[in-house]
């Protein structure tokens, strides 16, 4: 396998002041990974805008044109729970744009890795849970349209269900919907994926990953997707303030292991997305992500 491809931008940063989402991230894990040797930032890919007709496959125009005319409700900013800002809608529509690419990118090189994204909360008429757009559902579309794949595999292993997701493709075939989440956590209300394991609070990693392991290779198998679109939140993990599951940073190591290892195996691309991560301390979060990114140069090397 040829080494994955790494997209960012430094657009994808928009200021949301004091936030438990810390929009710094995506920054400082690229200069991660150049540390930690993975690959040169001069070889880190620059992501186009996604372009309108993209975002329009998934959302509705009167919410689009309400994001770029700057006409949220006050209970749809609330919702949101992001403030509203011409930059966040710029950073949104270009982090879409980045999980197009790295889709696009995996189709060759066997991973895609977006350094951002994965916002698994927005519907197609609203975002919700800090997610604008839903740029995993905006990239399978667009590699659907572009007649690159027919079927893919949402892996959602975020500590939140992916409700987003679950909805925008509730009533098509060609995409199969797994989350893995906490249940007593957000959202309230969690339209059914096709797949979903809702986990106790408090389970540990030797759980989530035998639910894992039994679940993700079976779903490949018995789905057989041209592309599988990984939704790698970091917030399972044990010290995180918006999740209750006890995974450590070996358990999410293993977790990156076996999902990136069950397609190699069978040969299915897979683009990568970085979704949630909100531990205590941010070198937490950046060194999960980054973890996650290494984990995915060692399957294509293996």
């Amino acid at each position: 396998m040829s080494p994955p491809a790494v997209v960012h931008s430094d657009g994808y940063f928009a200021d949301i002041g004091a936030h438990v989402f810390p929009t710094r991230k995506f920054r400082l894990l690229r200069a991660e990974i150049v540390r930690r040797g993975l690959l040169a930032d001069s070889d880190i890919l620059g992501p186009e805008r996604a372009s309108l007709e993209q975002v329009l496959r998934v959302h509705d125009r009167a919410y689009v044109d309400k994001l770029a005319q700057g006409r949220l409700s006050v209970l749809e900013e609330a919702v949101l729970e992001l403030p509203y800002s011409k930059q966040l809608v710029e950073a949104s529509f270009l982090c879409a744009g980045g999980s197009i690419l790295a889709g696009r990118e995996a189709l060759t090189r066997g991973v895609g890795i977006n350094l951002g994204g994965g916002f698994h909360h927005a519907f197609p008429d609203h975002g919700e849970g800090f997610c604008v757009f839903n740029d995993v559902a905006i990239a399978i579309r667009a590699l659907q349209h572009e007649g690159l794949i027919r079927r893919a595999a949402v892996i959602d292993l975020d500590v939140h269900q992916g409700n987003g997701t679950a909805a925008i493709f509730r009533d098509d075939p060609s995409v199969f919907t797994f989350s893995m989440h906490e249940e007593q956590n957000y959202p309230a209300v969690k339209p059914p994926s096709d797949l979903d394991v809702g986990l106790d609070t408090g389970t540990p990693g030797a759980e989530y990953l035998s639910a894992l392991e039994r679940h993700a290779p079976a779903i490949l198998d018995r789905h057989r997707p041209d592309l599988v679109a990984y939704v790698a939140g970091a917030d399972p993990f044990e010290q995180d303030q918006l999740g209750g599951l006890k995974l450590s940073r070996e358990d999410l190591r293993r977790r990156d292991r076996v999902v990136f290892g069950a397609c190699a195996a069978r040969e299915i691309p897979a683009v990568a997305f970085l979704a949630g991560g909100y531990a205590l301390r941010l070198e937490d979060t950046v060194g999960i992500h980054a973890d996650m990114v290494e984990e995915a140069f060692q399957a294509a090397r293996a």
